[in-house]
């Protein structure tokens, strides 16, 4: 093992969320008069959340988000909590070959209860400890600052720079780079479409993976 820790995004990194969450975003803003895509809502608004999330909507729309966006997004969380959202191929075999000793923590936009309740229904419950961090609960400034990645390193006692963090968002790859961690852009699901990686490099992930058996590899 070349790191000392191992740092995962949650959203697109362990859990198949993103595509499911945008084609909802993508839905009530076309519905509501502003065509757009689940790409499209993707590539504006993939990694953002809380205060920086609905400031990108109101720019998208240009005016404040009306009461019926919150409600039918409250519903949306809810239908997930209460199915449960499925891993990332191969991101469950992979957190559980990571070495017992090994530290490891999530650090993601979401918040706690929706961490711990995705990491159950996948079955990693318990696996990252007490080390389930949020850009919403945790730190003042979330994504795509790199204070989650510091924090965590921090609680950890791990140095920043020996730490591997896996993203795959460009806001989170973002942050992760300006933390001095080594990051992995990570194209595995399925919400990673054709020229994702170039554009992860391209913010300065030193590496790609489209799934993790390269991230194994990257890590050995």
């Amino acid at each position: 093992m070349r790191f000392a820790a191992v740092l995962f995004d949650f959203d697109g990194v362990l859990i198949e969320s993103e595509y499911a969450g945008n084609r909802q975003i993508a839905e009530w803003l076309t519905a509501a008069g502003y065509p757009t895509t689940a790409e499209e809502s993707m590539a504006r608004f993939m990694g953002l959340a809380g205060p920086d999330f609905h400031a990108a909507l109101e720019d998208h729309i240009g005016g404040p988000l009306p009461e019926s966006f919150h409600v039918a997004r409250a519903a949306e969380d809810q239908r997930a909590m209460a199915a449960g959202i499925d891993a990332v191929a191969g991101a469950v075999a992979f957190v559980r070959s990571l070495p017992a000793d090994l530290p490891k923590a999530v650090v993601s936009s979401s918040r706690v209860r929706w961490i711990e309740r995705h990491l159950d229904h996948i079955g990693l419950a318990g696996a990252f400890g007490e080390h389930v961090y949020s850009g919403r609960e945790h730190v003042v400034r979330g994504k795509p600052a790199p204070d989650l990645y510091l924090f965590a390193a921090d609680r950890l006692g791990v140095a920043i720079a020996d730490c591997a963090i896996i993203e795959d968002s460009p806001v989170g790859t973002a942050g992760a780079v300006a933390s001095g961690g080594y990051v992995i852009g990570l194209v595995a699901g399925s919400h990673c479409g054709a020229g994702h990686g170039e554009r992860l490099r391209a913010l300065g992930a030193e590496a790609v993976a489209a799934d993790f058996g390269k991230v194994t590899r990257l890590l050995g």
